[in-house]
């Protein structure tokens, strides 16, 4: 890890744990629950699970979320947190999303792993 806390993937993702998980291993094909709010670079907050109060639940590896997810979540432990900078061609592309993303956006998320089911 570099000493920065900060790993980049060979995707181009970048990982930064904030918290380590002491739980089991996140699992391709198992139901991931986690917490997460995303940002764009510039600040501006356009979702969280977190305010929303409610946990998102999606089957890990299975493409369900942005290639940036399943990727940076298959690293983690259950009760971990970390924080994930996600180029464009692993989130939304040029395309963007919703009219909230914009296109080739770079977005930051933070997850933390509740539990695997």
């Amino acid at each position: 890890m570099a000493e920065s806390g900060t790993i980049t993937t060979a995707s181009g993702l970048q990982i930064t744990v904030i918290e380590v998980g002491t739980g089991d291993k996140a699992e391709a094909g198992k139901t991931a629950v986690v917490h997460y709010t995303g940002w764009l670079l510039d600040g501006t907050k356009f979702d969280s699970s977190v305010d929303r109060g409610t946990p998102f639940e999606f089957q890990l590896g299975a493409g369900r979320v942005i290639k940036g997810w399943d990727e940076g979540v298959a690293t983690m432990n259950i009760g971990g947190k970390v924080e994930l900078i996600i180029p464009p061609d692993l989130a939304y592309g040029a395309s963007g999303a919703g009219g909230v993303i914009p296109p080739n956006a770079t977005l930051k998320f933070e997850v933390e792993l509740l539990d695997m089911k």
